[in-house]
């Protein structure tokens, strides 16, 4: 769960991440964090940086819970005995990781298609406003598939992270 005590820590590194997919993305012509943060705040405002924060809050919470009890179950499966095992912590906590991130991907793609609409070509989504409005766009574009592009990076990337959080 994420607690209130998170918040202002979540909202900070939320706005960060918005400038360092600005800047990842192909042909992004940003020199700097400081030249992307000021092109997208001149550009598009400083609400640019927070609107995948309801996203982001509503993907954080059923990863954390659903990696808690993945984790859970499959400690409990790898370790019956309920004796220190560091390397099943490590395994149990990389699984559970990666079947979280599975699950989420779909709130993922939503907060991307957020956090990048400034760059986009189509008008509709520089203007998209939210989660429900970005998922139509990415449904009428992509089709249900469109959900869970990139995927397998995203788990890929999350397994180690989370197998040493354990």
């Amino acid at each position: 769960m994420v607690s209130h005590t998170r918040m202002p820590t979540l909202s900070v590194a939320k706005s960060i991440l918005v400038i360092k997919q600005r800047m990842q993305v192909h042909g992004s012509t940003y020199y700097s964090i400081a030249d992307c943060a000021r092109s997208v705040f001149r550009n598009e405002g400083l609400s640019a940086f927070y609107v995948s924060y309801p996203t982001t809050l509503c993907m954080t919470v059923p990863f954390t819970a659903t990696q808690f009890m993945a984790y859970e179950s499959l400690s409990k499966v790898m370790n019956p005995k309920k004796e220190y095992d560091p390397i099943t912590h490590c395994v149990a906590g990389g699984l559970a990781g990666a079947f979280a991130a599975g699950i989420t991907t779909p709130l993922d793609v939503i907060k991307t298609l957020l956090q990048t609409r400034g760059l986009s070509q189509q008008a509709e989504i520089r203007n998209v406003k939210g989660l429900v409005e970005a998922a139509t766009i990415i449904k009428r574009q992509f089709g249900w598939s469109g959900f869970m592009r990139g995927w397998r990076p995203r788990i890929i990337t999350t397994m180690p992270s989370t197998a040493i959080c354990w």
